[in-house]
C-alpha cells in the first residue's frame, strides 16, 4: 500500500512507516490506530505495502479483533456498540490481505473460512467483503471448497443470493464465486455430499435467472447448467424432489422463456433447454404450462408460450446438431478435436431430443384426457413443429445410410424420437418412413452386436400400421417382419434383460396382424425366421400357468402352421422331432384349456377368446398335414 502523498501537506501527514511502527505497538490501542490509518492511507493493490502491514500486525491480534467483533471478547472497551465497528474494521482488513494471493492460499486464510461465513450467515459485517474474501481464498487455494462445503457455505451463499438485489457489487460477487466454485475440479468430489445444500442453490439462483435484466442473468443461466449437467446429477435430482421449497420450477420457467423469446446467442438457448430437460425429468410435463409473468407485467404470458419457445428452439438445435454431426462424421478427419466435439454434441442432441419425446408424451396426454388446454390453432404450430422436426431427423437418417452407416448412438437416438412420435401418428411423414423403414431397424448403438433397440423403438408404430393391409405390405416390402422376429425371440430368450412382458405381447402382436394377412400380401415359408419363432413360442409357453402367455404362443404357432405341413417342418435342420413334440403338446394344451371353463374365467376369458378362434380356425385347416399334433389333441 502506497501512500496518498500530498504536497501540501506531506511532512505532517501520517506515513506508512508510522502506521507500521502504531501497528506494532504494545497496545492494542495503538494498533486499532493503525489499522485505521491504514484503511485511509493505503493503496489496496499495492501487494508490496500489504505484506508488510499483514507481517506487522500479526494473526493473533487479528483474531482477537475478529472475537471482540463477534462479541467473545473486548478491545479495551465494555461498549458493545463497539463490536460492530471492530467487526467491520476486522473484515475489511482481512479482505484487504487476501489480495495477495500467497497470504489468501495460507493457512491463516483458510481457517478463517468459517468464521467469514459465520458472520454471512447472522447478517454481521459487510456482506460485500465477506463475499471478496471467500472469492479471493478460493481463487488462491483450493482446499478452501471443502472448507466452504464442510461449513455450510453454499447454503449461506444462496440465502444471500435469494435476497441480494439486482445491481449491487454483491450479488455480482456472490454469483462469480458460485461460478468459481463449480467450476474447480474438486467441485465433483463433493457434488453428491452436498447434494441438498445445491438443491437449495438451484432454488436461489433459478429466483436470479427470472428476476435479473443484467448480464447477471447468463451468469446465472451457466450455473444452473452446469451444475443439471454433471454426471453426479442424479444426487441433485433426488434432493430437488424432497425439497419442501416448491417455487424453483416457477422461477426456472420464467427465466428460460425470458431468454427463449428474446435474440440470444445459441449457446444461451441451448444451455436454457438443458435446464428445462433436468427441470421437466423432476416435476413432470405439467411445467410447460404452468403460470409464467415476465418482469413488472401485470398480465401473465400465455400459457402456451413456453411450450411453444421450448419445441421452436430444440427444433432449430437439432437441426444444427445433426448438421454439424453429419459434416463431422462425413467431411472431417478423425483428429481428437473433432472426436471431442462429436461428443460434446451428441450429448447436447441427447438433450433436445429427450425435449421433443417430453413435448409428444405431453400433446399425447392432453389429447387423451380431450381438455382444453390449447386452442385448434396452437395444436397446429405444435404439430408442425414436431413434423418439421421429424423431417431433419429423417433427413440425417437417409444420409447416414448413403454413406453406409448404420452403427452410432445417435443414430439410435434418432429413430428412438421417431419412434416416439410415429407411435402416436403412425402415418406421419409416410413416404419416408416407408423409404427408411428397413435402414432403420437396422440402426444399432455403439455397444450393441446386433439391432435390437431400434426395433423396441419402432414396435408400437409397426404393430399399428399392420392392422390394415397397407401396413403389412411395407413390412414385407421391406424386410421389417423378419426384424420384428429375430427381435420377438431375443426379447423371450432374454428376458427381462432386454424387455418386459408388455414388449413381447406387442411385438407377438405385431407377427400376428402379419401373418392373419398372410394371403393378401402372399407370405411364404421360404425364410427360416419362422421356423425359429416356432421354436422360441414352444419355449415361452411350454411351462407357463399363465393363460395369456399360452394362448397367444399358440395363436402365433397355429397362424404359421398355416403356410408349411410337418414333413416340410421336420425337413428341415433347424427344426426335429423333439421341437415337434413341443410344439405338439403346446396346441393339445390350449385347446383343451378352453374347455376347462374353471381355468379360464372374468377378463381373461375374454382377452383369449379371440386367440382361441384363431387356433381352433387353423388346426381345422392343417390338422391333416400334421398327424403328430392331431394325436395329441385328440388322445
Amino acid at each position: 500500500m502506497q501512500p496518498q502523498e500530498h504536497q501540501s501537506s506531506s511532512e505532517s501527514s501520517p506515513s506508512l512507516d508510522d502506521c507500521l511502527k502504531l501497528l506494532k505497538g504494545e497496545r492494542d490501542e495503538q494498533r486499532l490506530a493503525g489499522l485505521l490509518l491504514v484503511t485511509k492511507l493505503c493503496d489496496k493493490d499495492d501487494h508490496t505495502s500489504i505484506r508488510k502491514v499483514y507481517d506487522a500486525i500479526g494473526d493473533r491480534f487479528l483474531d482477537r479483533l475478529l472475537r471482540t467483533g463477534m462479541g467473545e471478547g473486548s478491545a479495551n472497551s465494555n461498549k458493545s456498540d463497539n463490536h460492530d465497528a471492530y467487526l467491520q474494521l476486522a473484515v475489511m482488513v482481512l479482505a484487504v490481505f487476501c489480495r495477495v494471493s500467497d497470504i489468501a492460499s495460507s493457512k491463516y486464510m483458510l481457517s478463517k473460512v468459517p468464521l467469514v461465513l459465520e458472520i454471512m450467515s447472522k447478517g454481521l459485517g459487510s456482506c460485500e467483503e465477506c463475499l471478496e474474501i471467500l472469492f479471493l481464498v478460493l481463487s488462491a487455494n483450493e482446499a478452501a471448497l471443502v472448507t466452504i462445503c464442510e461449513s455450510g457455505g453454499l447454503r449461506v451463499l444462496a440465502s444471500n443470493i435469494y435476497t441480494l438485489p439486482e445491481g449491487t457489487h454483491s450479488l455480482e460477487l456472490a454469483i462469480r464465486l458460485v461460478r468459481l466454485i463449480i467450476s474447480m475440479p474438486l467441485f465433483d468430489t463433493v457434488y453428491n455430499k452436498y447434494a441438498s445444500d445445491l438443491a437449495v442453490m438451484v432454488a436461489a439462483i433459478g429466483k436470479q435467472l427470472a428476476e435479473l435484466h443484467s448480464m447477471l442473468k447468463f451468469e446465472a443461466l451457466h450455473i444452473l447448467s452446469a451444475i443439471v449437467s454433471s454426471m453426479y446429477s442424479e444426487s441433485l435430482h433426488h434432493a430437488l424432489c424432497s425439497m419442501k421449497d416448491d417455487s424453483w420450477p416457477g422461477w426456472i420457467r420464467q427465466g428460460v422463456v425470458a431468454i427463449l423469446q428474446n435474440r440470444v446467442a445459441p449457446t444461451e438457448k441451448l444451455r436454457a433447454l438443458i435446464l428445462v430437460e433436468f427441470t421437466i425429468s423432476i416435476v413432470g410435463e405439467q411445467w410447460f404450462i404452468g403460470p409464467t409473468t415476465l418482469g413488472s407485467l401485470q398480465e401473465p404470458v400465455p400459457p402456451n408460450r413456453c411450450l411453444l419457445l421450448v419445441l421452436e428452439s430444440s427444433r432449430v438445435e437439432i437441426a444444427v446438431l445433426l448438421n454439424e454431426l453429419a459434416y463431422l462424421k462425413y467431411e472431417v478427419s478423425q483428429h481428437s478435436s473433432s472426436i471431442e466435439g462429436f461428443v460434446s454434441k451428441k450429448r447436447n442432441l441427447a438433450v433436445v431430443f429427450s425435449l421433443v419425446e417430453k413435448i409428444i408424451k405431453f400433446i399425447s396426454n392432453i389429447a387423451e384426457e380431450e381438455g382444453d388446454v390449447f386452442d385448434e390453432s396452437t395444436f397446429s404450430k405444435i404439430i408442425t413443429g414436431l413434423n418439421e422436426t421429424m423431417d431433419v431427423v429423417l433427413e440425417y437418417l437417409k444420409d447416414a445410410k448413403e454413406h453406409g452407416r448404420s452403427k452410432g448412438d445417435e443414430l439410435l437416438a434418432s429413430v428412438r424420437v421417431l419412434g416416439s412420435y410415429l407411435a402416436e401418428t403412425p402415418l406421419a411423414c409416410k413416404e419416408k418412413v416407408e423409404e427408411l423403414l428397413g435402414y432403420m431397424l437396422s440402426v444399432e448403438s455403439e455397444d450393441e452386436s446386433s439391432p435390437l433397440y431400434s426395433v423396441c423403438f419402432l414396435l408400437p408404430m409397426l404393430c399399428q400400421i399392420t392392422m390394415n393391409s397397407y401396413g403389412c405390405k411395407i413390412l414385407a416390402s421391406s424386410g421389417a417382419y423378419k426384424a420384428v422376429v429375430e427381435y420377438l425371440i431375443k426379447l423371450i430368450d432374454c428376458g427381462e434383460q432386454v424387455g418386459d412382458l408388455n414388449s413381447i405381447f406387442l411385438a407377438c402382436d405385431t407377427v400376428m396382424n402379419f401373418l392373419l394377412k398372410r394371403e393378401e400380401i402372399q407370405v411364404t415359408y421360404a425364410d427360416t425366421c419362422f421356423i425359429y419363432l416356432l421354436r422360441a413360442m414352444t419355449r415361452w409357453a411350454g411351462n407357463t400357468a399363465d393363460v395369456s402367455i399360452l394362448m397367444m404362443a399358440s395363436s402365433i404357432c397355429a397362424l404359421i402352421l398355416d403356410l408349411t405341413s410337418e414333413s416340410i417342418l421336420l425337413e428341415s435342420h433347424e427344426f426335429n422331432y423333439s421341437d415337434l413334440q413341443s410344439l405338439s403338446k403346446l396346441i393339445a394344451k390350449s385347446l383343451a384349456i378352453w374347455k376347462q371353463e374353471k381355468m379360464v374365467t372374468g377378463d381373461a376369458k375374454l382377452d383369449v377368446a379371440d386367440l382361441h378362434q384363431i387356433i381352433t380356425s387353423g388346426y381345422s385347416r392343417w390338422s391333416n398335414r400334421f398327424p403328430h399334433i392331431r394325436v395329441a389333441v385328440e388322445s
